[in-house]
């Protein structure tokens, strides 16, 4: 085939594609919080698959991308075992893509450069509403224990005994569609008599593991963070537990959520659930970062995503285009 016959092809798929979308939306009768890009006929929240095979992604190649916390370098290491998996069930090469912020992750999957990621809890909602993301499954601690929790920690020396105590404070959030770093203590600290942004100063720290170092190092006096990422830090000896002390803490709230793009050949999107549900997870790479974990377990975004839902709605969160520029202030 010559390059410009290829060209002419590549330019008709993309306009077939651009009208059978605009088609789809035009005929969609629900879709809730979904971007008009998909429609939700089935009523469980995420963007249905096309109806269409012609229009079922299948590509040779798939790319691979975890939430953004510490350095994305070592977290390829961590997750290889995984990833040679996924290529093994599916028949395809699988590479990683090193997300630096929520908002990469979530333009990744939205433009079509990203099939398979692991989003951070708060930033599912976004990842399903602007990009079509298909949450499968989470991470299944070995205790029984569900999810992770937020913890304010503050230096060990702190006069600070509780959150009230940070009225007049520099506290470190994450980012803005981060749910322990930013939203759910937006929420919770409020019920407790403290308003964030207002009764305190809020300073964007980007990272959890900024967070953390900060609080550590003095540039911050608290921080609302993910356990799940202070015990992996402190495991790996990059903090002191004993720097640091813990002030607050809630309930639990899920974990990072894994899954797929909504427009993977259906029997494609089968092997890759499949396979985080069959992955060795004790006997790989993955256990020695996290040592709390047996293997994947299913997810359910309309029930496990509620809560974290409910709380983004409270502090005014749109997972319409202007939430994809709440993601972009990360």
């Amino acid at each position: 085939m010559s390059a410009a016959l290829a060209s002419l092809r590549a330019m008709a798929l993309v306009a077939a594609c651009v009208f059978s979308t605009a088609t789809f939306a035009q005929d969609c009768t629900s879709r809730g919080d979904l971007n008009d890009r998909f429609c939700d006929m089935d009523g469980d929240e995420l963007a249905d698959p096309p109806t269409d095979p012609a229009q079922w992604l299948d590509p040779d190649t798939l790319i691979f991308s975890y939430t953004p916390v510490e350095d994305p370098a070592v977290y390829e290491d961590t997750f290889s075992d995984l990833l040679d998996h996924l290529a093994q069930a599916t028949g395809k090469k699988i590479k990683w893509f090193p997300a630096d912020s929520y908002a990469a992750e979530v333009e990744a999957m939205r433009s079509g450069r990203l099939h398979i990621a692991g989003y951070a809890a708060g930033a599912v909602p976004y990842a399903v509403n602007l990009a079509g993301f298909h949450p499968a499954a989470t991470m299944d601690k070995i205790d029984g224990s569900l999810g992770y929790r937020l913890k304010l920690i503050v230096p060990a020396d702190s006069d600070i005994k509780s959150v009230e105590d940070l009225k007049g404070k520099r506290v470190a959030h994450v980012a803005p569609s981060s749910n322990s770093g930013d939203t759910a203590p937006k929420v919770l600290f409020k019920q407790m008599g403290v308003v964030p942004g207002t009764d305190y100063e809020i300073i964007y720290s980007g990272k959890h593991d900024n967070s953390i170092l900060g609080v550590v190092n003095g540039d911050y006096d608290a921080a609302p963070i993910a356990d799940s990422v202070l015990n992996r830090m402190i495991e790996r000896g990059l903090v002191d537990e004993d720097a640091l002390r813990i002030v607050y803490e809630s309930r639990p709230f899920p974990r990072t959520g894994y899954g797929f793009v909504y427009n993977l050949k259906p029997e494609l999107a089968e092997k890759i659930v499949n396979a985080f549900l069959d992955f060795d997870f004790m006997n790989s790479s993955l256990f020695e970062e996290f040592k709390d974990t047996k293997g994947f377990t299913t997810v359910n975004y309309k029930e496990d995503w509620e809560n974290i839902v409910a709380i983004q709605r409270e502090t005014g969160a749109s997972y319409d285009e202007s939430g994809l520029s709440t993601l972009k202030a990360d």
